[in-house]
This record gives C-alpha cells, sequence and structure tokens, in this order.
C-alpha cells in the first residue's frame, strides 16, 4: 500500500512542489529510488542452483534510510546483530528516552549540526549524572575515575508519522572502574542504583540549560513564545522543505475536507475500561523541564542477549510499519497504531495525498549520522576493546558472500580474516525470520550467484529468459484524483 500510495501521488505532488522552488535533491533521491527498488527492470541479480540448474532472479534495492520499509527493515536487523553481538556488553542495559519540544522539531529535523550538538548535551548530561552517583554509591575519589558508556539513536517521526525529532539511549546502567584504583589494572563494571526522579529531573534541567545555550548562539530560544513552527532560514533556502516540515510537525492535513486541521482519529471504544492503576508517577525516573522531557524507566538484563537484540531493533525500527497502512473503502488510507494512545485514539484516517509531506520529512539530511556511541564504547575510546563483547568465531565467516560462477576479483590486501562491515542479507533472513534463501527450494542444493545484470541489454535478456516483462508502476486508482491545491506553504501564490 504504501508503494501504491508514493508511485500514484509522488509525481503530481514533486510537480507542485518545482513550481514553487521544489525539493532538495536528497528527498528527490530518496524517492525516486523507492520506486525502483525491489523491480526487477531496474537491476537484479541472477541465481542458479549448482545440483538442478534451477535459476530465479532477486531486484536490486534501494538503500535509502527514509522510509523504505525493506531497507530499513535491514537496517535495523543489521544494526540491532551489531550492537548485541560486537558493542555492547553482558551488563545491566538502561533505556534512555529523551523527548524535545514541540517548537524544534523542524528546526532539528532540518539543522543536522545543531541536532547532533542536541544528541551530545543529552548524553553528555546522563554521563555526567551517572558518574556523580558513582562517586556518591561507590566511594570514588574522582568521578574522572568513572567510565560510562552508551549508544544513541535518532528518531525522526513518530507513531503518527509527525516529524518528531526524538532520541533513543542505550546506556550501560552503572561504571567500569580499574580495580584498586590503579589504571593499568583490568577494568570492572559496578552496577548503580535505579536513578530516582531527582537524578532525572536533575539530568532533563540540565540538558535544557545546555539545549538553551545551543540555541541562543543560533539566535533561537526554547522559550515557547519566541520558537517559530518554521526556521526563517529553511524557509528562505528550502520553501517547499520548510512547508512539508511545518505540514508533518503539527501533523495537519494538506488536501481533501480535513486539509489545514488534523486528520480523523478512530477512538477504540467509546467507553474505554479503565486502566490499571499505574505505578506512582513521582517514585518513577521520569521528569520533564522547559519541554525537555526524560524518561528511563526501562531496564534490561545485558545477559539476556535476545532482550537486548529486540530493544536494540526497536530504537532502529523504520517510520513506516507496511501492515499497519491500509486503504479503506472510501479510498483514504487508515494508519493503525501499535499501541492505543491514552485519549483512547487507535488510527488516524487521511487522504493518500497528506502522506507524502510525512514521507518527505522523515528523510533524514545527507551525512548525518543516525546512530552515535559515547563513552567507552566510542571508536575513539581506548578502553573500547576491554569492554565490548567478542563476536562469535563464525561471524567472520557469515559475513562472507557465498563463492561464484567464473573467476573472481582478487582485491591487493584483502584477506579472509578481514570480516564485512555488515552481515549478509541472506544470512539477516536466516536469524530473523529463519528463512533460507541459499538454498534451492527444488532440490535443497546450494544456489549461487551467476549474474549480476545493471545494464539495459542484461536485464532485457534475463527477463526475457524467464518468461518476465517489466512490471509497470500501480496505475491511479480510478475515481481517485490527485488534487491540485494542497495546503501548503508553496501551494500559495
Amino acid at each position: 500500500m504504501l508503494y501504491q500510495t508514493v508511485a500514484e501521488h509522488w509525481p503530481a505532488f514533486l510537480e507542485r512542489a518545482e513550481e514553487h522552488g521544489g525539493l532538495p535533491r536528497f528527498v528527490v533521491k530518496e524517492f525516486e529510488e523507492y520506486l525502483r527498488c525491489g523491480r526487477l527492470e531496474h537491476g537484479c541479480l541472477h541465481l542458479v542452483c549448482r545440483e538442478c540448474g534451477y535459476s530465479e532472479l532477486v531486484a536490486f534495492s534501494c538503500k535509502q534510510r527514509g522510509f523504505c520499509p525493506s531497507c530499513l527493515g535491514r537496517r535495523m536487523a543489521d544494526t540491532a546483530v551489531h550492537l548485541e553481538q560486537s558493542v555492547l556488553p553482558r551488563v545491566p542495559i538502561r533505556h534512555w528516552i529523551c523527548s524535545l519540544p514541540w517548537g524544534l522539531r523542524a528546526l532539528l529535523g532540518y539543522d543536522r549540526k545543531l541536532c547532533a550538538e542536541v544528541v551530545s548535551a543529552f548524553m553528555a548530561e546522563v554521563d555526567r549524572s551517572l558518574r556523580w552517583r558513582a562517586k556518591r554509591q561507590l566511594g570514588l575519589a574522582s568521578v574522572a575515575d568513572a567510565h560510562t558508556g552508551g549508544v544513541a539513536a535518532v528518531q525522526r517521526t513518530d507513531s503518527a508519522l509527525r516529524l518528531n525529532v526524538h532520541f533513543h539511549s542505550l546506556v550501560l546502567d552503572g561504571v567500569y572502574v580499574h580495580e584498586n584504583d590503579d589504571p593499568r589494572s583490568p577494568l570492572e563494571f559496578r552496577e548503580l542504583d535505579t536513578p530516582t526522579r531527582t537524578d532525572i529531573a536533575e539530568v532533563a534541567a540540565r540538558t535544557a540549560a545546555r539545549v538553551e545555550k545551543l540555541l541562543r548562539a543560533h539566535g533561537k530560544s526554547l522559550d515557547p513564545e519566541l520558537v517559530e513552527d518554521t526556521p526563517p532560514e529553511l524557509a528562505l533556502d528550502e520553501p517547499g522543505l520548510a512547508a512539508c516540515y511545518a505540514a508533518a510537525a503539527q501533523g495537519l492535513s494538506v488536501s481533501g475536507d480535513r486539509a489545514g486541521q488534523p486528520p480523523l482519529r478512530l477512538i477504540a471504544s467509546p467507553d474505554p475500561p479503565a486502566r490499571p492503576r499505574a505505578v506512582d508517577a513521582t517514585d518513577q525516573p521520569i521528569a520533564e523541564v522547559r519541554g525537555i522531557n526524560i524518561h528511563a524507566v526501562q531496564v534490561v538484563d545485558g545477559r539476556d542477549r535476545r532482550r537486548v537484540e529486540r530493544l536494540c531493533k526497536y530504537i532502529t525500527r523504520p517510520p513506516v510499519a507496511q501492515d499497519r497502512l491500509e486503504r479503506r473503502a472510501d479510498g483514504k488510507l487508515e494508519l493503525t497504531f501499535k499501541k492505543v494512545w491514552r485519549d483512547g485514539t487507535r488510527a488516524l484516517v487521511f487522504e493518500p495525498a497528506d502522506l507524502i509531506p510525512r514521507l518527505v520529512a522523515a528523510v533524514p539530511p545527507p551525512r548525518f549520522h543516525l546512530l552515535r556511541y559515547f563513552g567507552v564504547l566510542s571508536s575513539h575510546s581506548s578502553r573500547r576493546r576491554l569492554v565490548v563483547p567478542t563476536p562469535a568465531l563464525d561471524d567472520a565467516t557469515a559475513n562472507k558472500p557465498p563463492p561464484a560462477r567464473g573467476d573472481q576479483l582478487e582485491l591487493i590486501g584483502d584477506t579472509d580474516d578481514a570480516p564485512a562491515p555488515r552481515k549478509r542479507w541472506a544470512w539477516l533472513l536466516a536469524h530473523v525470520f529463519a528463512a533460507d534463501v541459499e538454498t534451492c527450494p527444488r532440490c535443497s542444493g546450494p544456489m549461487r550467484w551467476a549474474e549480476v545484470a545493471n545494464t539495459r541489454a542484461q536485464i532485457t535478456r534475463l527477463l526475457a529468459e524467464h518468461g518476465l516483462g517489466p512490471r509497470a508502476p500501480p496505475a491511479t486508482r480510478v475515481g481517485v484524483s490527485v488534487p491540485e491545491q494542497l495546503m501548503l506553504g508553496f501551494g500559495k501564490e
């Protein structure tokens, strides 16, 4: 449904945007590559069984990082495996969440430098809190004797696909110290007590102060009365992008009878059942100061590697889950939430054209790292090799592609001991879904790639040999027209 909606409405949306300044190249490329993703006519890999000769074609993927469910699902699975196997040690890990004021959504979505500085400010205060708590609880001579570590993931959207930049961090719930305070001795992990609400409030307050300082350096403020919905520099440089960010951040419809208003909400029940009595919030590690909301309730045992991997998947999940987006009988889209909101909202209903600005806002700017490492888990730390887990012996071989037919390219300096930086897609499918794509479905023999088709002649020949032809993109549905006017900034004459 996502692909069909984009194929139907993206061309007209782009045409309208180009009449008023256009969209950045990185956004246009994201959509263009997504529409080519998984389509054989744009390139494919020819796989052949060595035993019985059975063959099949596998289309190339777009490898973008904005909203493609397939490619981001692959990235999520790959990142989760990497963090679980090669980064996060077997110690308690606390899940920290930092939400930001609504007025900063468009600004941080656009300004990658400022966004990186805000992430670092938040993690620096978490680091400071852990060090000072360690000094008090462990009787350390100095906070410098405590060493912390964490991983932070930047999420750009919320469950309603609104532009909502926020941070999910997996932080070691304790500190590493040298035995007997001797820097030459091995590192030892010391778990700390659960942070109190006062501890979290201090992190929130100090993070807010740091963010305010960063904003003032850019001529801005955390004060809600001084925060602008759309950064002036963005509106000046990229008016089309600014309009999409504004609509996505406010969660407004841009077409149909609800243009300029929030989309229709579906309520789970007119009389929702009474919720179970919650634990007193005053005892929970949750706090909010000046719109900076810190949530640090969840902690997992680092020895439970399956749970650690699931948590890693959660913080790196794609913005769109295909199984929660469907088209209704009236032609509108229904986006179902995984969890019902507090007010009972279980889904949103909006026009298909309303999805495009939200997808535009989900695309991160180029050269911006969505996953960041801190403390002893950072590649710059001299102590990293002392704390990260040692990958299993077969991990290096799991990364290697299977041997192929024909002469193989040999790279100077390439050795069998150098593992690839990412897991192979076949390995991930087997790991996540227990699906074996390297075994022939006919005779159970090994499937090996025979040819990479990336030219028109190669693609046409392989499609013809397999009795296939280019697939046309989904046609616009009868009775569904692309709106001539969108309630966006670039739609104003």
